[in-house]
């Protein structure tokens, strides 16, 4: 019985790629290290952005975090309205919901984006909570942010389904002794995600329905 369902964000629900890539290249430029192609940057969809500007540029710690002020200097006042609704999106919501399924986000980005995006999409009447990673840094891996949910939502792992594009939402998940169910809207492929072993995989958002159904 699935009776409670977390929502990845980016790549889940949010079409975000534009801003969060011109978030990087603004960071980029700024410390004077040449831009990959921006296809490239999707890699920075999913993790936190500390890991992933070490990862791909090889940064310290030091070079790191600057790079993530940097994007944050960019991604409040422009990048955060560079983006919008996955297909099906807001249909999926409101179904769901019909069905007394309570909702929350679970998502590495900081709240307080994650917050002012749903309510941009009007999407905040269908969720119980909105759970991001803090600017501190003291949450920002998937399974932190997973265990909070679970934690403030009150619900029991095996009863709850995680939703999300790439292998972060899988592994994140199923550290937590949850279900994944990964789809191929955002930012992951059908490799990715079956190599990391989600549960389900869905080609569209909309096919989570179906999964549920077939479960209760």
């Amino acid at each position: 019985m699935i009776d409670t369902v977390f929502f990845d964000l980016d790549g889940t629900l949010s079409n975000s790629f534009e801003g969060i890539s011109g978030g990087i290249l603004y960071a980029l430029e700024k410390l004077g290290i040449s831009a990959p192609p921006r296809e490239s940057l999707k890699s920075f969809v999913g993790p936190p952005l500390l890991d992933e500007f070490k990862r791909r540029f090889t940064m310290d710690d030091d070079t790191a975090r600057e790079a993530v002020r940097l994007y944050r200097e960019y991604y409040p006042q422009t990048g955060i309205y560079l983006q919008r609704p996955i297909d099906g999106a807001e249909e999926l919501l409101k179904t769901l919901r019909e069905w007394e399924i309570t909702l929350c986000v679970a998502t590495s980005k900081p709240q307080e984006y994650a917050e002012k995006i749903i309510k941009m999409f009007g999407f905040e009447k269908y969720f119980k909570d909105i759970i991001g990673a803090t600017f501190d840094g003291s949450i920002s891996a998937k399974r932190d942010v997973i265990a909070l949910a679970l934690r403030k939502i009150g619900t029991k792992s095996e009863n709850t389904l995680m939703v999300g594009d790439r292998f972060y939402d899988v592994e994140g998940a199923h550290a937590c002794n949850v279900r994944c169910a990964g789809v191929l809207c955002g930012f992951g492929s059908r490799v990715e995600l079956e190599k990391c072993g989600a549960d389900f995989i869905a080609e569209k958002l909309s096919d989570i329905a179906d999964i549920i159904a077939k479960r209760n």
